[in-house]
């Protein structure tokens, strides 16, 4: 044990003299991270709106009761900007600019139309380059078309059994003043998902742990090249100690790096990884099952390049498929399924469950028990072979 500790130790301080092995174990997932969390942090659900513009061209009651009421809502909750305009002129001027992705235009006399039981409209207008805002915007004005449909049809049920009595305009308020029956309430629940700074911390971290994980396994094929290897072989040591020192390195090594992104994007990207307890397990667990899985690939190689080579390959190809780049929910189904035959993806669910303070070790466990069950297997078939390794 004690010649597999120095094996380990001398491993470990050749890498971080190496410059090359810190820029792929923590700077480049760092700044990845970063790069993308900053590009692409405007998916962030919390930092969505949309910007409308509104012309009413009316006046009456209804229709500022939709400029305040259904428009004024969304402003006040952060959702839109909404700015009023005097004509439809301006405000296709304002979509034309790009100023906004949609205007509402309502046209003179639309609340006596309503009132009246006529036939009106509340005309959208919208930009094609602002799809989802533009879609919001039609979605907001038939709700509150099909409301005002819903109150007419209620009056002329009335009316056509009360030989005109009461009249059509005491029914219009009460209707418009009866509580809904049913009605959507909110509430906010623990959050148990990614914000987008943590998400791609987690995937930066993860993707490139499955290249730190290699390089205990590589180290053997780059010792036998350079010939340190026979003299390893000529000292008083067993396989054992070389194999197991070496596998000592690559999991400190892995361990190491995946504590200095979570704590640096902590720090400097404000990422919420959730309890450090749960965290540490994660990361244990999961170095143990990247190191069995490129362990596996190290032995099929013959040359360290051809190993890295390798290591490469399958790194990318289930880094992808494990969500690490994009979340799995916008995958396909049979995407979702195929990801979890990777420890990708089992670690960014561990994590995921964990993130924003909600999770606890408990529901971590599928993602450890998977991970764990992983590492086993293919642990234990790099150690079958990994005496070829030593004796080529």
């Amino acid at each position: 044990m004690r010649a597999a500790v120095r094996i380990a130790i001398k491993d470990l301080k050749r890498s971080i003299r190496d410059r090359s092995a810190i820029a792929l174990t923590v700077v480049a997932p760092l700044a990845l991270a970063f790069i993308l969390s900053s590009v692409l942090g405007n998916a962030d659900e919390s930092s969505f709106s949309v910007d409308y513009a509104v012309a009413d061209l009316d006046g009456g009651h209804i229709a500022r009761t939709f400029v305040d009421e259904t428009l004024g809502g969304m402003e006040e909750e952060g959702f839109a900007d909404i700015s009023e305009v005097d004509s439809a002129e301006r405000a296709e001027r304002m979509i034309d600019d790009d100023d906004i992705g949609a205007a509402f235009v309502i046209p003179e006399g639309f609340s006596d139309a309503v009132e009246g039981g006529r036939a009106t409209e509340i005309l959208v207008l919208k930009s094609p380059d602002a799809r989802i805002s533009a879609e919001i915007a039609r979605s907001i004005a038939r709700g509150f078309a099909n409301e005002l449909n819903a109150v007419s049809l209620s009056i002329a049920t009335v009316m056509s059994g009360t030989d005109g009595e009461p009249p059509p305009e005491d029914l219009q308020q009460a209707a418009q003043s009866t509580t809904p029956p049913a009605r959507v309430a909110e509430d906010v629940a623990g959050s148990r998902e990614f914000d987008t700074k943590t998400f791609f911390a987690a995937g930066m971290a993860v993707f490139f742990l499955f290249f730190t994980a290699q390089f205990g396994a590589v180290s053997l094929l780059t010792e036998r090249k350079e010939g340190t290897l026979a003299r390893l072989l000529a000292a008083p040591l067993s396989t054992r100690s070389i194999i197991g020192g070496k596998a000592l390195y690559g999991y400190v090594l892995g361990a190491g790096s995946m504590a200095i992104l979570i704590i640096a994007s902590t720090l400097l990207m404000d990422a919420s990884w959730g309890d450090p307890a749960g965290v540490a397990l994660l990361v244990a667990v999961g170095v143990f099952a990247a190191m069995g899985i490129q362990s596996v690939v190290t032995t099929l190689a013959k040359t360290d390049e051809q190993a890295s080579g390798y290591g490469s390959i399958v790194g990318v190809t289930l880094g992808l498929l494990g969500g690490t780049f994009f979340p799995l929910s916008q995958a396909p189904g049979l995407l979702q399924n195929l990801s979890y035959a990777t420890p990708h993806a089992w670690l960014m669910r561990g994590f995921g469950d964990l993130s924003g303070g909600a999770g606890t070790i408990a529901d971590t466990l599928p993602s450890l028990g998977a991970l764990l069950a992983i590492g086993v297997v293919t642990a234990g078939a790099a150690l079958l072979r990994s005496r070829n390794l030593v004796v080529r």
